[in-house]
């Protein structure tokens, strides 16, 4: 990642003909926001005076203390490369602040430097490295999004049966024009799903990277005339698309997760904090999946996990261990989808195995078999529990789960969970096509 500095910015914004900066931060669902400037204002961008109305932003401020400042990130600095070759546009990722200078606790990015402080103080580094998947849409003759694909593509197949693999290819590319380093993309398992993997980092440029990343696949894909959803399950009866999280924390430059004399290889840290990610992880779903649609795909059949248990090979657990050891030692939760807010969801992973290893957790016995084949007898004979059966329900789990909460803060807790409960309020009043089509005519 570049470093750069307030006189680095100005220069660049002149050497490279950009006419237009976007000034980029999210709300606490995660949806991206941003004020765009023009190069005139370059200066007060890096004086961090460009100012917003917080009372407009979801879960941000009320109407009688709505001024709020952005803070850029300098190193975000990047060009976007789907603008014209001249007159560019580029884009910086902000803090928000309150304009006694202090932090804006509503911030997600903010929550997420906080819990990366009380990793910094236990002398941990925390490098995140997500997994999205996402599906791509024909659209019809008004530029709505469909569910056709006109692919017949599997899991790694390729043209002329990945009718998206061109658009993939261009995703890659354009993303490496932005410092991206894509280490692998193919189809996924279902019709017009996709997956591009990008190269791990320290968590909170990864989570910046998640929300480049989605802007850039969305982008491309309109320009092809193509909708790109990171919707977690946007079609019935077949897979949906998930954003495993793989995790490691780094001590004095050393994967403190590896341990060449620990069983499998694992450090004592490691088991803590797999066991710390297994006790929140129903407190924090309404965070790593957090739409009434997330649960429609946590559901067995379809290879997302919604069991409590860990695995160094089995993809039917929740948490699995890669084979790579070293530094690349990992551990990876496979529950999160693509539709949660990274700042938050980090934090809250991040948080979780903290908990682990400042308790000294000690994880279940590793599970091998197939959980799915499993019967409901057999699971509770392993003691194995399973993740929030919809919204409302890991709502509740987090209002349970102090850890959790703390991390959030009172103010994006109380304005996450009004929001989610909301949420199921308007979905469970919702009269569906389902209930139409089944009811109308019979009743």
């Amino acid at each position: 990642m570049k470093h750069y500095t307030k006189d680095d910015i100005i220069r660049l914004v002149n050497e490279e003909d950009i006419e237009f900066i976007r000034l980029q931060f999210t709300d606490i669902f995660g949806m991206l926001k941003n004020v765009a400037v023009t190069k005139s204002q370059i200066e007060k961008v890096v004086n961090n005076q460009i100012m917003i109305d917080g009372s407009s932003i979801e879960g941000f401020t009320r109407i009688h203390e709505s001024d709020q400042y952005l803070r850029p990130d300098l190193d975000t600095f990047v060009i976007l490369p789907w603008h014209p070759a001249t007159r560019k546009t580029a884009r910086l990722i902000c803090d928000v602040y309150n304009p006694d200078g202090t932090p804006f606790v509503g911030d997600p990015r903010y929550v997420l430097k906080r819990t990366l402080e009380r990793a910094e103080k236990m002398g941990y580094t925390f490098n995140v490295g997500p997994e999205l998947e996402f599906f791509l849409f024909e659209t019809d003759e008004k530029g709505r999004p469909t569910t056709s694909t006109a692919d017949a593509a599997g899991y790694f197949d390729m043209a002329p049966i990945d009718h998206g693999g061109h658009v993939r290819r261009e995703i890659c590319l354009m993303l490496e024009e932005m410092g991206f380093e894509i280490e692998a993309s193919h189809h996924e398992v279902a019709a017009g799903q996709h997956e591009i993997d990008f190269k791990y980092a320290e968590a909170l440029h990864a989570a910046d990277n998640i929300l480049t990343f989605k802007m850039a696949v969305k982008k491309i894909a309109q320009m092809r005339g193509l909708h790109a959803t990171f919707m977690p399950k946007p079609v019935y009866g077949i897979n949906g698309s998930g954003m495993h999280t793989n995790m490691s924390l780094f001590k004095d430059g050393k994967n403190i997760f590896f341990d060449p004399e620990g069983k499998k290889q694992l450090s004592k840290e490691a088991y803590s904090f797999i066991a710390g990610l297994l006790a929140h992880v129903r407190g924090m779903a309404a965070i790593t999946n957090p739409l009434v649609n997330s649960y429609k795909r946590l559901v067995p059949g379809y290879e997302a996990p919604c069991y409590l248990a860990w695995s160094a090979s089995n993809r039917s657990a929740l948490i699995r261990i890669p084979a790579a050891r070293g530094q690349s030692t990992r551990v990876e939760l496979r529950c999160p989808d693509p539709a949660c807010n990274p700042y938050l969801a980090i934090a809250a992973c991040l948080a979780a195995g903290l908990d682990g290893i400042e308790r000294g957790m000690t994880p279940p016995d590793e599970i091998t078999e197939n959980i799915f084949a499993m019967t409901e007898d057999e699971r509770k004979l392993h003691g194995i529990d399973s993740l929030p059966g919809n919204l409302l329900e890991a709502v509740e789990c987090l209002e349970r789960d102090p850890v959790i909460v703390h991390t959030l803060g009172d103010h994006v807790y109380h304005s996450y969970i009004t929001g989610k409960k909301a949420e199921w309020d308007e979905y469970r009043t919702r009269v569906t096509d389902w209930e139409r089509k089944r009811y109308m005519i019979v009743y």
